[in-house]
């Protein structure tokens, strides 16, 4: 066993918890009776063990959390694994490996810290399993939760006296900041929300200015990488026996959903998240200048990969910006970081101001949910924002079907070997090529839920349906972020390696202006968008028709699984 496994070693007591074991609903287990690497661990406890529990949700994994509460009181704290929860969506292999053993190691270090830990293993849903736990152990305190569907899932518990909610100590900005920068109606843009957080914590300001004289120093932070400085290697981390528990789980009971379960490449441990820590830093001089770069050199590249643990709480947001903050870096690439932090809390406050887009009057259609993936299609009466009325499916490329773009296949092959990929891949090649076919917007977002190590309702939600896609309208972009084959060609290697040349026989240009012409009528009026459409316009009879067949021609052979060939005379317009 590892040395971060057997810290826990000596605490290992099985004392009697049949009061507790007992009472729980069938299919429902406490850790500390099972065998295994983290059973062992796993100290028993009862129900007098503690004054207070507090439940912590699968993202509120750290023990500032509890600060505020256990001045006043001893507390006790609920963690709780369910199946339900894991099977709800086609998850990535990798992203419910993380979740479980960051929820594990985290259960030790709380018994480190002499907080007892009852740790529940259940078939069903966490709401059922709290409800099921009131008997015992009375009111459980508890704080708010970053994702909708959660706080939907537990509201009746909270109406009902059985969880008593504490604000979330995890973000940097209140709603009240927000709503007095932003307002609580669309348009929503980030630029008053960003200057009024760097105004009022005086991050990166200096006699009421910005330092450097502008706030956003984004015109220096877009250019390619061509392989000098040279790109760090992500971490390794050394697997313990939990890690290696964890993959076992997932391999033999979520063996059906996609991707692969590796946790040598994520961080789950204490001492893990330090280390991931110092390999953020040690990114940060080169983050801002090559932020927008792509290179199938280096997936990563200078960025950080730290969203995973700062949306489960591992790293909490304020040490994280406080690091950045008072680094060495050029101020290029501290401010790049900070304002990408902000934009984190920007969303959060959107998505919850407007109860999940709920509440906005737009445009909305039906749509099949679980992203396609086999045996996960989902029941769903609920329409959906779609503001340019998209209603292709999610084509089988996603998932790792060869769709013989270049920048689409690596971008996918990242989020299923790794499940993420960096911010430009995300907006500039998987969101944009789903845009350019019309794949409904709904769906895509499932995928990106589901595929992504870092994705939760609240942050993938607004970045896919705000800004990757069209969706919503001008509520949070005033245009779409859609581009041709110069863009990639610009800002990655993927054009030097793909079959099609990215002037001659690339079909991304054209899928563009046969996108802007397709839509042409939901963009009249947009200023943003002016240029663009008069060049649209501008364009000859011959050359829509021939636009307008390469986008029929590409969508028909994505959504059939086809992959895409170059006419074999390089001239597209074999295709017509």
């Amino acid at each position: 066993m590892s040395r971060k496994a057997s810290l826990y070693l000596s605490q290992n007591n099985h004392a009697n918890v049949g009061d507790i074991s007992e009472s729980l609903p069938a299919r429902t287990v406490l850790a500390s009776k099972r065998d295994g690497a983290f059973g062992s661990l796993l100290s028993s406890c009862k129900p007098g063990d503690a004054e207070r529990w507090v439940w912590l949700a699968y993202d509120q994994l750290h023990l500032d959390f509890l600060h505020e509460l256990s001045e006043q009181t001893s507390l006790g704290v609920v963690l709780i694994e369910s199946r339900e929860k894991a099977a709800r969506r086609p998850y990535h292999q990798q992203k419910l490996g993380v979740v479980l053993s960051n929820q594990r190691h985290f259960a030790l270090e709380l018994q480190e810290a002499g907080i007892p830990v009852l740790y529940l293993m259940s078939a069903f849903s966490t709401a059922e399993v709290l409800a099921a736990l009131h008997p015992l152990l009375g009111c459980l305190e508890a704080f708010e939760h970053a994702e909708h569907a959660l706080r939907k899932e537990t509201e009746p518990l909270v109406k009902a006296g059985l969880l008593n909610l504490h604000p979330h100590p995890g973000w940097l900005t209140s709603r009240d900041c927000f709503v007095e920068s932003v307002g609580t109606e669309p348009p929503f843009r980030m630029d008053k929300f960003y200057r009024k957080v760097r105004q009022s914590t005086t991050w990166l300001m200096e006699d009421g200015k910005p330092l450097g004289g502008k706030y956003s120093f984004d015109a220096e932070n877009r250019f390619p990488w061509k392989g000098e400085p040279a790109a760090p290697v992500a971490p390794l981390f050394p697997r313990d026996a939990i890690d290696e528990e964890v993959e076992e789980l997932v391999q033999t009971t979520f063996g059906d959903h996609p991707g692969v379960v590796d946790l040598s490449k994520q961080a789950t441990s204490g001492d893990d998240v330090e280390m991931a820590l110092r390999h953020a830093l040690e990114c940060l001089p080169n983050f801002g200048t090559y932020e927008d770069a792509m290179s199938e050199q280096s997936r990563g590249l200078f960025h950080s990969r730290l969203a995973t643990l700062v949306n489960l709480h591992r790293l909490m947001p304020r040490r994280l910006m406080n690091a950045v903050l008072e680094s060495n870096a050029p101020l290029n690439s501290i401010e790049g970081f900070v304002r990408q932090m902000i934009w984190r809390e920007y969303v959060r406050h959107i998505h919850e101001v407007t109860d999940g887009f709920r509440t906005l009057d737009l445009h909305r259609t039906p749509s099949k949910r679980g992203a396609r993936w086999a045996g996960h299609e989902a029941e769903d009466v609920e329409a959906h924002a779609n503001h340019l009325s998209q209603t292709n499916p999610l084509p089988q490329a996603y998932w790792g079907v060869k769709s013989g773009l270049r920048c689409l296949d690596a971008s996918v092959e990242s989020v299923m070997v790794e499940g993420w990929t960096h911010h430009i891949p995300r907006l500039m090649v998987l969101s944009n090529v789903a845009n350019l076919i019309d794949v409904n917007p709904r769906e895509l977002t499932d995928w990106f839920h589901a595929a992504f190590v870092d994705a939760y309702d609240w942050v993938v939600e607004p970045n896919v349906l705000g800004m990757g896609t069209f969706a919503l309208g001008t509520t949070m972009m005033t245009k779409p972020y859609v581009a041709g084959s110069a863009y990639i060609n610009r800002m990655s290697d993927h054009c030097g390696s793909c079959q099609f040349h990215h002037k001659k026989t690339c079909p991304m240009t054209r899928l563009y202006w046969a996108f802007l012409n397709r839509h042409k009528a939901s963009f009249v009026g947009n200023h943003r968008m002016a240029i663009a459409m008069k060049n649209v316009e501008r364009r000859a009879v011959e050359e829509k028709k021939l636009d307008e067949a390469t986008f029929e021609h590409v969508r028909d052979q994505l959504l059939s699984g086809r992959e895409l060939r170059p006419p074999q005379q390089g001239d597209l317009r074999l295709w017509s």
